[in-house]
């Protein structure tokens, strides 16, 4: 990057603090005008458009025909078209083959005709890039079900895994829990093997998208060839294993004949009963939901039976609809929200004794669940309070959520540090922590499983593994935690952390933890973040987190230095930073723009631990956030950041989201500790 040209496009200039005041009162305004009426906060998380393609494939499965709301769901599927007529699996990437060929499918469904202009741009596009013959796996599954595949050119999936011992390393225990929530109902669906109508009616062999095949005489094109489960620069004896594993199964007939199917297919039934919420939620993400439905309709279950309505309303609670159309989101998750909009609340120097904050710190107390049954209940089995990432799920408790609302509390309120809450959870936490001194979001258990590298390894979220943007956001918790209590005496917290004489095990726990992130540091200085896009998320996670353990600590202080100064290497012309969610995979694509608030909120708060907060850098950050605030029609005055990009990843390679309100609460965190930080020099 050319110092000079950057030199010039950035703006340098400190921010006026009339400005800076103004900004943050109308984005207070807007939190304000955003909290439902229970004192909490809940923002919409976009998606791909292949959630809800596959809301249309399950209309159309259970017959509901035509599709409600038909019109809403094309005009919202068409709006995320790109203009190369593709749609993608984040904003700002490129297109997507299996997205493209399900939003096509789903389009056509709702009937709109293959020579429309956006239908013809989207076959284009699809034939260009190799045709259906070069879908994922999970995209072959859905359309399998409809004849559009056949089901030999679909990897088999045989239901016995769900028999197998823990002690095995093909077990379904050694996924993620959320992968295991979709794999399981999938073992039932691929061993009935289902064929279900279309507009064109029911065949096995049915010709509705053969527009989208490069040879539609030769549709029984290997799932080998599907781009995320085997390709050359992968190949590894694992893979190979599984390879030779799925032939001999096809020889087999997939076993769906062997005696222990019926057995099988019986515990995947009962699992899938036993891991609903009463809610009917499992575990608070909706493609699992889809899938349940159809495993119980296939083994007995009637549409009218409560389990399938309670999913069906379950679904319906996961839609969002306005004047871009109808859709699904992928999750819900209100707890995060709640925990972060308060610390950015109170970053902003709102009065932090507010009643309405008071109440969501209540609303959030009350989330507390106990007798978890899920990930964290099979590595930790004592009964103590667990929150979760997304509404009512009981069985995928996650890590990071419980150190946000940790933080959330003592930012509100310091005395909270004595709540019985804050002591459950770092205790908790501590339990959670993997061997490598890491932490992984659901499951604590840090080995890798060979069923990553089975066809259904395009469920990425099979990784269980310890991640530096979790273990940076535990990090910076344990920290706040550990300062509070050191200026506090033995006696002021005897009815919180030191009866439960956990503040030692957090200390330990913690150093633990800095040795994790500098063995995890890449060589040019930033961390990759699991649940963000990507080395930026990554890295100012893990600097919030060591910034607390910094003081006299000259290792620590290097792998921070090292690191912003990275971050102030890929600052953008424009004064603010991004990345795009293709740098998951492709290190070309780290810190490479568009730049987008939340990205530069991030940035500037992990500039803020290491610079003065009249760094140029910093000045040219805070200008870029003040000039894109946005005014927001309101029943109040109030101003916000759009959330134009993808920023945070739900299953990394398949799921990625474009948060509501973290386009809003991490602008709010960082322009309230800038104003903190250069309250002396706007006196002078």
């Amino acid at each position: 990057m050319d110092s000079a040209q950057t030199q010039e496009a950035r703006d340098f200039s400190r921010p006026p603090k009339h400005l800076l005041d103004q900004s943050l009162s109308l984005a207070t305004d807007y939190t304000w005008d955003k909290m439902q009426l229970d004192e909490h906060w809940r923002g919409e998380a976009l998606c791909s458009v292949t959630i809800t393609a596959e809301q249309v494939f399950l209309f159309q499965c259970l017959g509901k025909t035509p599709i409600p709301d038909a019109e809403l769901y094309k005009r919202y599927i068409l709006s995320e078209q790109k203009e190369d007529g593709s749609w993608p699996i984040a904003t700002n990437c490129h297109g997507d083959i299996s997205a493209s060929c399900e939003a096509y499918l789903a389009l056509k469904i709702l009937g709109m005709s293959p020579s429309c202009r956006e239908m013809t741009k989207a076959r284009q596009f699809i034939l260009k890039a190799g045709g259906l013959a070069k879908v994922g796996v999970l995209t072959r599954i859905s359309f399998a079900r409809f004849g559009l595949f056949p089901w030999d050119a679909v990897p088999h999936l045989p239901a016995e895994l769900i028999l197998l011992p823990p002690s095995l390393k093909f077990n379904v225990y050694r996924l993620s829990t959320l992968a295991r929530s979709t794999l399981i109902p999938l073992l039932v669906i691929t061993h009935h093997r289902p064929i279900y109508a279309l507009p064109n009616g029911r065949s096995v062999a049915n010709d509705f998208i053969d527009e989208l095949w490069v040879d539609p005489t030769n549709k029984m094109t290997s799932h080998c060839s599907c781009p995320s489960f085997f390709t050359p620069r992968d190949i590894d004896p694992t893979e190979i294993l599984f390879s030779g594993m799925d032939t001999a199964l096809s020889y087999l007939g997939g076993l769906r004949r062997f005696p222990l199917r019926k057995k099988a297919l019986r515990y995947c039934i009962q699992w899938i009963l036993n891991n609903l919420e009463p809610s009917g939620d499992c575990p608070g993400i909706s493609l699992p939901i889809h899938n349940n439905i159809l495993a119980l309709l296939l083994e007995g279950f009637s549409q009218n039976d409560a389990v399938i309505r309670m999913g069906m309303d379950v679904i319906e609670r996961f839609t969002c609809q306005d004047e871009t159309g109808k859709r699904l989101q992928s999750r819900v998750s209100p707890v995060w929200d709640t925990a972060l909009m308060i610390r950015a609340i109170c970053d902003s120097g709102w009065n932090e004794h507010d009643a309405r904050l008071e109440r969501s710190v209540d609303w959030l107390s009350g989330r507390q669940m106990l007798n978890v049954r899920g990930g964290w209940s099979g590595c930790c089995p004592e009964k103590v309070s667990k929150f979760s990432f997304q509404q009512d799920n009981n069985f995928a408790p996650s890590v990071d959520e419980a150190a946000a609302v940790i933080m959330a509390m003592l930012n509100q309120n310091p005395s909270n540090i004595e709540s019985d809450t804050i002591a459950k959870l770092v205790t908790r936490i501590c339990a959670m922590q993997n061997p490598d001194g890491g932490w992984g979001a659901f499951d604590g258990d840090a080995r890798r499983s060979c069923l990553n590298k089975a066809p259904f390894g395009e469920l990425r979220a099979t990784r269980r593994n310890s991640a530096a943007d979790l273990t940076g956001f535990v990090l910076e918790a344990f920290g706040m935690v550990l300062n509070i209590a050191s200026q506090k005496s033995s006696e002021d917290t005897s009815s919180g952390l030191a009866k439960t004489k956990v503040l030692d095990a957090i200390a330990t726990a913690s150093q633990r933890a800095v040795r994790y992130l500098a063995q995890e540091q890449e060589g040019f200085g930033g961390w990759y973040g699991r649940w963000g896009a990507s080395y930026l998320y990554g890295t100012s996670a893990a600097i919030s987190g060591l910034a607390w353990f910094a003081d006299g600590d000259n290792w620590v202080k290097d792998m921070i230095a090292s690191a912003v100064s990275w971050i102030k290497e890929v600052q953008n012309l424009d004064g603010g930073w991004g990345e795009v969610m293709e740098s998951c995979d492709d290190q070309q694509m780290i810190g490479r723009p568009p730049s987008t608030s939340s990205q530069t909120a991030w940035a500037i708060m992990c500039l803020l631990e290491e610079l003065d907060p009249d760094d140029a850098s910093i000045r040219a950050g805070i200008n870029y956030l003040l000039a894109k605030q946005q005014e927001a029609c309101l029943k109040r005055e109030g101003a916000s950041w759009k959330a134009f990009n993808s920023t945070a990843t739900g299953s990394q390679g398949s799921v990625y989201l474009r948060s509501q309100l973290s386009s809003h609460y991490f602008p709010v965190m960082a322009l309230g500790r800038y104003k903190k930080a250069m309250l002396c020099t706007y006196s002078e």
